[in-house]
C-alpha cells in the first residue's frame, strides 16, 4: 500500500494524503520520499495552484516513526525531513494543511511549513522532542516565523501538547472547525486563493519569503546541524528507547 496518495480535486487543486493510518502517519524515509515525489508531480502541473495536505485515519501525523529510527539511519532520516520541509515551504503552490487528531513533532512541522492551516476541534499539537533527547531544530525554522518568542520557549521547553484552540490563540493555525467540516473549510480557502491572479499569487508568496532576513533553506541547513548533534547523543538513544518501551526516560547529567 502506498504511503502517500495524490488525487485531483479539480484542474487547479490536488490533495496529498499521508497514508500510514496504522502508525498515525508517522514519518519514514519511504513516506517522505513519496511525499516529495507527489509534491513534485503537483508542482509540475502548469495549471495547478493549490495543494491540500491531510492524513488518513485518526491523526494528521504523529511525527517521526521512532520505532524505525536507528543510529544507522539517523543522518538519512534527518536529511529527508529537511528535504521534505524545504520542498514543501518552497513550492510555488499555495499549501493548505487540513489537520485532525494529532500533529506532533515532524507532523507539526509539515503543518507549519504550509501557507494555511485549518484544524479540527480537539486536535492535539505539540513539539515533545526534548522529552526524547532530541532538538526540535527543523520545526523551529517555521515556528520562529509564526509565533511569538515567548510562545516558542513555552512550547519547546515544556514539550506540552496543546489543543487546537490554544494553537489558534498563538497563531499556529488559521481556523478551528468541527472535524466533519475540515476539508470543506480547506476547500473554501482554496476557492478564495483561486480568485487571485495566478502569477501575482506566486510572486506574493515569493516576496513573503524574501522579506525574511535569512531564507528558509539557510535556516534548515543550520537546523539540520543542531538536530544531528542531538540525534547522535546518548540522550537521544535513551529518549527514543524510553518512548518505544512506554516508560519514563532516565536522564543523566
Amino acid at each position: 500500500m502506498p504511503s502517500i496518495l495524490i488525487e485531483k480535486q479539480s484542474s487547479k487543486v490536488s490533495i496529498i494524503t499521508l497514508n500510514r493510518p496504522e502508525r498515525r502517519n508517522a514519518l519514514t524515509v519511504e513516506l517522505m520520499n513519496e511525499f516529495i515525489s507527489a509534491l513534485r508531480v503537483a508542482s509540475d502541473e502548469a495549471a495547478e495552484r493549490v495543494l491540500i495536505i491531510r492524513g488518513a485515519g485518526a491523526s494528521f501525523c504523529a511525527g517521526l516513526d521512532l520505532k524505525a529510527a536507528t543510529p544507522q539511519n539517523a543522518q538519512a532520516t534527518a536529511d529527508m525531513v529537511a528535504k521534505m520541509l524545504g520542498a514543501l515551504s518552497q513550492t510555488r503552490l499555495i499549501t493548505i494543511a487540513a489537520v485532525h487528531g494529532a500533529a506532533v513533532a515532524g507532523g507539526a512541522g509539515i503543518m507549519s511549513a504550509c501557507d494555511y492551516v485549518v484544524a479540527a476541534e480537539r486536535t492535539k499539537i505539540g513539539y515533545p522532542e526534548i522529552r526524547r533527547g532530541l532538538v526540535p531544530a527543523l520545526v523551529m525554522t517555521f515556528l520562529r516565523r509564526q509565533v511569538r518568542e515567548r510562545d516558542i520557549r513555552e512550547l519547546l521547553f515544556s514539550g506540552e501538547i496543546i489543543d487546537a484552540q490554544r494553537a489558534l490563540q498563538i497563531g499556529l493555525v488559521n481556523r478551528v472547525v468541527a472535524a466533519a467540516t475540515v476539508m470543506a473549510e480547506a476547500q473554501k480557502f482554496a476557492d478564495q486563493v483561486l480568485l487571485g491572479a495566478p502569477q501575482a499569487t506566486v510572486q506574493t508568496k515569493r516576496m513573503i519569503e524574501e522579506l525574511w532576513s535569512t531564507p528558509v533553506q539557510k535556516d534548515i541547513d543550520l537546523a539540520l546541524n543542531h538536530h544531528m548533534k542531538a540525534r547522535d547523543s546518548a540522550e537521544a538513544r535513551e529518549g527514543i528507547a524510553a518512548f518505544n518501551e512506554k516508560r519514563a526516560p532516565k536522564w543523566t547529567l
